[in-house]
C-alpha cells in the first residue's frame, strides 16, 4: 500500500483521471435527464480536465507543488460548463492545500480534498444537495476521518471512495428531476470515476484513453480574484507581480495599508494582485518590485516610465487591447445570423458556442481582453456557459460584468437595453433587469428516448421549450409551432421574433412566420435567419 505520493505521482493520478473521464464522456452524458442535446456533464468535464493533462505531459518530473499548480492553471483556463467549472475549483483548492510540499501522505490529501470541496463551495452561490459538490464533500469528510485511523495516502483515498460511492447512490433521492429519472448525479459519477481513475494509477494500473481524448490548450498565466473600489484618493493603482521569491507578501500588504485605502491585495502561486487608491502610486511600485517583475501596470491619472524589465515581462503577458472607450460587450451565440444581430446591436465580439460546445473559460478571456475598453460586459445566453463566463474576471485587468443571460433571446433583449454613453452600474441594472421581460421558446430535437416529466420521448422527437421547461413532444413540428403561438396569444406579447435556424429552409421558417401572424394578429411578428445548429427555431416574446 502506497503511503506518499510525489510529483510524479501526481502528474499520473491527473493524466489517469483524465482518461477515465473520456472513456466515460458518452455515458456520463447520458446520466443528464432532460434529453436535448448538449455539450453535457461528460463532455465538459472531458475537456476540463484533459486541459489539466495536456499540460502535465508537457512536464517533466515535476515536483508535487509545480505538477498540482499546473493542473490547477490549466482546468481553470479550460473550464467549460458548469460541471467543468465546479471540477477545476476542486483542483484549485487541491493545489492550495500542496502548495510548498514535496510528498503527500494520507492526512495531506485529505486536507487536499476538503480544500477543494471549501473552493467549490465558496463559489457556488446556492449549491444544491444530490449534485457533485454533495459527493464531493462526503468523500472529503470520510478521508478526513479515514487519515486518523491510517495515514496512508492509498488507504485514504479507498476511504473516500466507497463514501462517494454511497453519496452518488444517494443523489437521486436528494435532487427531485433525478428521482423522478431514476439516474444518478452526472457531475457526481465524473468526480467519483476521476477519484477511482486516481487510485488505480498509483497501484500501477493506467487507464489509456481513446486517441484524441486530451484537449490541447495554449499556455497562460493564472490570475487570483480580484475586485474594484470606488475611487478615494488621487491615483487608482492595480499592478501584478510576479512571484520570484518566498518574501512574505504579508509584508507588502502592511506597507500598503499605510499608504492609501481601497486595498485588495491576493497571493496566489505565481503572482501578487494589487489593487489601491493612494497619493503616492510610486512608492507602492517601488515596494512591489522587491517580490518580482512586473507583468502589468495600470495607474489612472499617472504616466509611468517602466524599466526595460519591466517593459520585457509586459511584452510577454497576454495581448489586451488598450481602454479606447469605457464599456464594451462579448456575446455568446452560435450562427451567422445571430452574429449578425447581436454585431447590429453594438456588440464588440462574438463568441461562437452554445447548445452541445460550450466556449472555456479561455475563449471568453481572449474574446474580452480584444474589447477595447476598461469594463467588458459578457452574455452568455446559455446556462451552461455562466459559470465559465463568471471565473474570466480574475484572469483579466479588465472588469468583467457578467450578465446571466440563459437564452438569445434573454441577450438580443439585454443588448436593446445597453447605453454605451451610461454608466456601468445603470447598464448592469437594465441589461439584468430586461432578461426577465422576454420570453422564449425553443424547437430542438430529442437526443436520445427518454420518459421526463409524464412525457415519452423518443430519440428524433420534436422537442418544444418554453423558457426552461418542456412544452411538448411530437414527430411533426407544426402541431408544436401551433401550441406555442397559442400560448403567446393568450399570454397578450406584442412583439414575436422567430430565429429560424441552419436545417430549415427559408420557406418553412416563412410559414411559421405566417403560422404566429395568423394566431398573434395583434402582435408585431418577425422572422430573421439565425442559422443557428441545434435548434430549429429560437422565438421570443415581448
Amino acid at each position: 500500500m502506497k503511503q506518499t505520493i510525489n510529483g510524479a505521482d501526481f502528474r499520473r493520478l491527473i493524466i489517469n483521471a483524465a482518461a477515465a473521464i473520456s472513456m466515460n464522456q458518452q455515458a456520463l452524458n447520458e446520466l443528464n435527464v432532460f434529453p436535448v442535446p448538449d455539450g453535457d456533464t461528460g463532455a465538459n468535464m472531458s475537456m476540463t480536465i484533459g486541459a489539466a493533462a495536456a499540460d502535465l505531459r508537457a512536464l517533466d518530473n515535476p515536483s508535487l507543488e509545480k505538477a498540482a499548480s499546473a493542473a490547477a492553471s490549466a482546468m481553470l483556463r479550460g473550464a467549460r460548463g458548469n460541471s467543468g467549472v465546479i471540477l477545476s475549483l476542486l483542483m484549485r483548492g487541491i493545489s492550495r492545500a500542496l502548495k510548498g510540499e514535496a510528498s503527500c501522505d494520507g492526512v495531506l490529501w485529505a486536507a487536499a480534498l476538503q480544500s477543494g470541496v471549501d473552493a467549490a463551495y465558496k463559489a457556488v452561490m446556492k449549491p444544491a444537495e444530490g449534485t457533485i459538490l454533495t459527493v464531493a464533500r462526503l468523500a472529503a469528510a470520510r478521508a478526513t476521518e479515514a487519515a486518523q485511523e491510517n495515514n496512508y495516502f492509498e488507504y485514504v483515498q479507498q476511504a473516500a471512495i466507497e463514501q462517494a460511492k454511497i453519496a452518488l447512490a444517494n443523489t437521486v433521492n436528494q435532487n427531485p428531476v433525478l428521482k423522478k429519472a431514476g439516474v444518478v448525479d452526472a457531475g457526481g459519477k465524473g468526480w467519483l470515476i476521476a477519484l477511482e481513475a486516481m487510485l488505480r494509477s498509483v497501484q500501477g494500473e493506467d487507464t489509456v484513453a481513446p486517441e484524441g481524448g486530451a484537449v490541447e490548450v495554449k499556455e497562460q498565466a493564472s490570475f487570483s480574484d480580484f475586485a474594484d473600489e470606488d475611487i478615494t484618493f488621487t491615483y487608482c493603482t492595480e499592478f501584478i507581480v510576479s512571484r520570484e521569491n518566498d518574501k512574505d507578501p504579508e509584508l507588502l500588504r502592511a506597507f500598503l495599508n499605510e499608504l492609501g485605502d481601497s486595498l485588495v491585495l491576493v497571493d496566489d502561486d505565481e503572482i501578487i494582485k494589487v489593487h489601491i487608491h493612494t497619493n503616492d502610486p510610486g512608492a507602492a511600485l517601488h515596494e512591489a518590485v522587491a517580490y518580482g517583475s512586473f507583468v502589468t501596470i495600470k495607474v489612472e491619472n499617472m504616466r509611468l516610465q517602466h524599466t526595460a524589465k519591466v517593459m520585457s515581462e509586459q511584452e510577454l503577458a497576454p495581448k489586451i487591447a488598450a481602454a479606447e472607450k469605457p464599456l464594451g460587450v462579448v456575446s455568446v451565440c452560435a450562427g451567422a445570423g445571430l452574429a449578425d444581430v447581436f454585431e447590429n446591436l453594438g456588440v464588440d465580439g462574438i463568441i461562437s458556442g452554445g447548445q452541445t460546445m460550450n466556449p472555456s473559460t479561455e475563449s471568453i478571456l481572449e474574446a474580452v481582453n480584444r474589447v477595447p475598453a476598461d469594463t467588458v460586459f459578457v452574455l452568455p445566453n446559455n446556462k451552461n456557459i455562466i459559470m465559465a463566463a463568471q471565473q474570466v474576471d480574475p484572469l483579466t485587468p479588465k472588469k468583467v460584468i457578467v450578465i446571466p443571460s440563459k437564452t438569445v433571446p434573454q441577450g438580443v433583449t439585454a443588448m436593446l437595453t445597453f447605453n454605451p454613453d451610461g454608466s456601468e452600474e445603470e447598464n448592469t441594472q437594465a441589461m439584468t433587469e430586461a432578461l426577465g421581460t422576454v420570453k422564449t421558446m425553443q424547437i430542438t430535437y430529442a437526443a436520445r428516448s427518454s420518459t421526463f416529466d409524464g412525457y415519452d420521448i423518443h430519440e428524433g422527437d420534436y422537442l418544444a421549450m418554453y423558457g426552461s421547461s418542456l412544452f411538448g413532444t411530437s414527430k411533426d413540428i407544426r402541431p408544436l409551432l401551433k401550441a406555442l403561438a397559442e400560448k403567446v396569444r393568450d399570454l397578450g406579447k406584442e412583439y414575436i421574433t422567430i430565429y429560424y435556424g441552419e436545417d430549415v429552409s427559408e420557406k418553412a421558417a416563412q410559414k411559421a412566420a405566417d403560422l404566429f401572424a395568423s394566431i398573434c394578429p395583434d402582435a408585431d411578428v418577425n422572422l430573421l435567419c439565425g442559422g443557428q445548429p441545434v435548434y430549429y427555431y429560437l422565438i421570443s416574446a415581448e
